[in-house]
């Protein structure tokens, strides 16, 4: 497990963007933490950095899923408001997980059966209004 302390949104962009380089076509990137965490700010270095900082990733709290036409493709889901997992059957998210880009998914525990195994998981812990702890495990 890789261990990672950021001391502000800034550097948490910056480690998320060096991260970023690590992923690959297929990768299903599940972002959990608390509200507040910093789980959509990890989202916004990952896209930058997959779109040399020419695109602004937003939380799709109420859309469920954002595309963003990066190099690969990241497919951002945030399961928060879903009401239960049929939702993201109808809107074809297996298709996404199983296509040919890279999935970020915030609040995966709301329908954690439908990920395959070989995930990688980013837990973001708050320790105090500006530092956070970073886990990944792949």
């Amino acid at each position: 497990m890789e261990e990672y302390i950021s001391k502000s949104n800034e550097e948490t962009l910056k480690f998320a963007k060096d991260f970023a380089k690590s992923l690959k076509v297929g990768d299903i990137v599940l972002l959990d933490g608390d509200l507040g965490a910093g789980k959509t700010v990890f989202s916004k270095g990952i896209v930058s950095a997959l779109s040399n900082d020419k695109i602004i990733a937003v939380s799709p709290t109420f859309v469920i899923v954002n595309v963003y036409n990066t190099n690969p493709p990241v497919y951002h889901f945030d399961l928060y408001r879903i009401g239960d997992e049929s939702e993201l059957d109808a809107i074809g998210a297996e298709e996404y997980f199983y296509g040919n880009g890279i999935s970020l998914v915030e609040w995966p525990s709301r329908a954690s059966h439908i990920f395959p195994k070989n995930v990688i998981k980013v837990n973001i812990i708050k320790i105090s209004d500006n530092e956070r702890k970073i886990l990944i495990e792949r």
